[in-house]
């Protein structure tokens, strides 16, 4: 049976928090994470400080870790080609996140730019982080639809996954950015995209109301989907979701979830249980 390969995700935890964490704090949260043994620690943005205020020290923290004694990868978030630029200064950094939403009102929100502007921004971020031996992940943001009533449909979010194969993306996260999708276009979207683009690893990057984490991810594991994005005790999520309730998938129910389905992973449960208390530790102090 293949193991689910878990991405943790604590620059989408702590990204919407106001109070400054400092950065020493990030760095003994992040170390304690990468003894878990993820395959992923999504650990920061290179964006604007007046965008995303809490990120602003993505640099320090990279630099503060310790990653001699950890098989875990780093990934952070870009929003355009200077973001990319600088992420690839750094060699601790494997991949590089761009959020790529098929709702037009939410790509402006985000990046300031359409959609079709988007696009021409993330062949330029593909090509320098290719020149730079690292690989590109695209969040299909608002990937089950949308609070603005932009157009949505299966048939849209297959369209432009046969754009990104074009472009050579290689790893798509779909996102239900705002936590709304139903376990039905869950199935349909991973059991349909799998088969067909066999070179990309789909991924679930799940929002989710704490009463509906376990019906998504049956639904896109039972689809073939074996890459989820969690956080711990579920917190973050998309200030656009206007719902306290609507968080990031908590990562202990994917763990909980492999338990009850006897499916391997390949994290340490003592080690986990510490990141678990750190993140109790940030979360009661800082929010």
């Amino acid at each position: 049976m293949t193991p689910l390969k878990i991405i943790e995700c604590p620059r989408d935890a702590l990204q919407g928090i106001k109070k400054w964490v400092p950065t020493a704090r990030k760095i003994a949260y992040y170390q304690s994470l990468l003894e878990v043994g993820f395959d992923t620690l999504d650990v920061g943005s290179f964006v604007s400080p007046k965008a995303i205020p809490q990120m602003k020290d993505t640099a320090a923290v990279i630099q503060g870790l310790d990653l001699s004694k950890t098989t875990t990868q780093l990934l952070t978030i870009v929003a355009n080609l200077r973001g990319a630029q600088a992420a690839c200064q750094f060699p601790e950094i494997t991949y590089l996140g761009f959020p790529f939403s098929i709702s037009e009102n939410f790509q402006m929100r985000n990046t300031h730019k359409t959609i079709s502007e988007s696009v021409t921004v993330l062949q330029q971020i593909v090509d320098v982080a290719h020149s730079h031996q690292k690989q590109v992940v695209v969040y299909l943001s608002m990937g089950f639809g949308n609070p603005y009533g932009d157009p949505w449909s299966t048939e849209i979010v297959g369209e432009w996954t046969a754009t990104l194969s074009k472009l050579g993306i290689q790893i798509i996260s779909l996102s239900d950015t705002i936590g709304t999708a139903q376990p039905d276009a869950i199935r349909f979207l991973f059991s349909h995209l799998i088969p067909a683009y066999p070179d990309i690893e789909f991924g679930a990057h799940f929002h989710t109301h704490p009463n509906h984490w376990l019906e998504k991810i049956t639904a896109a594991y039972d689809s073939g989907c074996r890459r989820f994005d969690g956080a711990i005790q579920g917190y973050g999520g998309c200030p656009m979701a206007k719902d306290d309730l609507i968080g990031n998938m908590p990562t202990e129910k994917l763990l909980s979830f492999c338990t009850s389905k006897n499916i391997p992973i390949a994290l340490n449960p003592l080690h986990f249980e510490a990141a678990y208390n750190k993140a109790t530790d940030i979360f009661s102090q800082f929010v």
